[in-house]
């Protein structure tokens, strides 16, 4: 049974690569958008951020990493999921060289959700949402939110990157092209809705533009089916 559902995953991963190539195309759509009318971006809002993910990079590559903080972040990610589908996490451990939480209900989000959910990012997010809803005078201060949010989601993407190419048991439980296809999908998509959000682009023209690309790439592969149909044996 087991051998089965991993042969299921393993064909999903490759349903999903169709929807990866749709994505990132979108993806590079939207950021031409957003080089062509640039008037409509908040520079500073802008600069915040990439200030964020700028600093983070030189402390990744000049500093020692946070990799205990990292390490919390994720133990605490898996906690959060299994609470969202109804289970209970119990005896978190931490340390610099791994951690590990125990869960009573586990699957495919629980145990993939540190590598697209962005923790601490959302966590910053949360935040500052509630210090706005409190304290409306502090709305100027936005850039303040997001210098943290692109630092925190810069700490996110490296360390996902790091430990996925040095391989991990949660990517292997579900299959490596399952769970590689389901990272990257996830972990783009945010971006793409963040970039929209900011963007001259509706969200109507994005979804419209990523089903067009789909399109395009199923008809592409049922051409390529039918090609290779003919030069098989008979």
């Amino acid at each position: 049974m087991a051998g089965r559902w991993k042969k299921t995953k393993f064909l999903l991963g490759l349903l999903l690569l169709p929807v990866c190539a749709a994505l990132t195309l979108t993806f590079c759509r939207v950021v031409t958008v957003l080089a062509e009318a640039p008037s409509r971006l908040p520079w500073l809002h802008v600069a915040a951020t990439v200030a964020g993910a700028a600093i983070w990079l030189l402390v990744w590559f000049l500093l020692p990493r946070m990799t205990r903080t990292y390490v919390l972040g994720h133990e605490l990610t898996h906690a959060l999921w299994t609470l969202f589908f109804g289970g209970r996490p119990s005896d978190l451990k931490v340390t610099s060289s791994g951690g590990s939480v125990r869960v009573t209900r586990n699957n495919v989000w629980v145990s993939l959700a540190p590598y697209f959910f962005p923790f601490y990012t959302i966590l910053v997010l949360l935040v500052w949402l509630v210090v706005r809803a409190i304290w409306p005078i502090a709305r100027p201060y936005a850039p303040i939110a997001l210098f943290w949010m692109g630092l925190t989601w810069a700490f996110h993407l490296t360390f996902t990157f790091h430990y996925l190419r040095g391989g991990q048991p949660d990517v292997y439980e579900h299959g490596r092209l399952f769970s590689y296809a389901l990272i990257y999908l996830l972990n783009l998509a945010l971006l793409v809705v963040t970039l929209v959000a900011v963007s001259a682009w509706s969200f109507r023209g994005a979804a419209v533009d990523f089903l067009q690309h789909l399109a395009d790439f199923l008809r592409a592969a049922d051409t390529f089916r039918q090609w290779l149909l003919t030069r098989l044996p008979t």
